[in-house]
């Protein structure tokens, strides 16, 4: 499965437009998110697969040829990972509020198409949760940044033996907690870091979900 992230306008027809031509491009289309609208453009994520034989540079290709429609980004997305709203990641925190913070982390992969997550003290900078397929050595915090306030960042090719460079986001919750998540690309937009920083509040203090 892959993830493709596309900017284009926003007007009527648009989106049918980029999904015809990702058709063409032999694209089965699984899902489609929108991530920011903006003033005249609409940044939309499409899951999607591909034959056996197709290479992912055709679906760059579909919609370069596209008129005011820009490829942010296309990469491998685990074909085990479903997609998750913020709504359903609400319920599923309120089903056990005691371990909403382990909950927002072990789905902020399908929540936010991230590859991981984890939970940092921010007095000690000790990993205390992460979800699948985080690193397993805790991460250096003077890199990440103020764990107490909400922000984005970029991480360079080593911050891990053996991984490449990173776009990561941080929230903090309502105790000593923060969360970090990460993916080899692209860059977080703003409006993905308001909804984590609001799922982290709303996570930090069970009566507030």
């Amino acid at each position: 499965m892959y993830l493709l992230r596309v900017i284009i306008p926003d007007r009527p027809g648009s989106l049918g437009a980029v999904a015809t031509a990702l058709g063409l491009a032999r694209a089965d289309i699984n899902a489609v998110e929108i991530v920011e609208k903006g003033h005249g453009f609409v940044i939309d994520d499409f899951m999607l697969t591909l034959p056996s034989d197709a290479r992912p540079d055709t679906l760059v290709s579909a919609c370069a040829a596209l008129a005011d429609v820009e490829v942010m980004w296309v990469s491998v997305y685990p074909d085990n990972w479903g997609l998750s709203g913020d709504i359903d990641v609400l319920e599923q925190m309120v089903t056990v509020p005691e371990r909403a913070e382990e909950v927002l982390a072990d789905l902020a992969p399908a929540t936010f198409h991230c590859s991981w997550a984890l939970i940092v003290d921010r007095d000690s900078g000790q990993v205390v949760h992460r979800s699948s397929l985080a690193p397993v050595s805790n991460v250096d915090v003077e890199l990440v940044g103020d764990l107490a306030s909400a922000h984005v960042c970029d991480l360079a090719a080593g911050w891990q033996d053996g991984w490449g460079e990173h776009a990561i986001a941080v929230a903090p919750f309502r105790d000593d907690h923060s969360i970090i998540v990460g993916r080899p690309g692209p860059p977080f937009r703003t409006t993905e870091l308001a909804r984590l920083k609001h799922l982290a509040l709303l996570a930090g203090e069970h009566e507030h979900i």
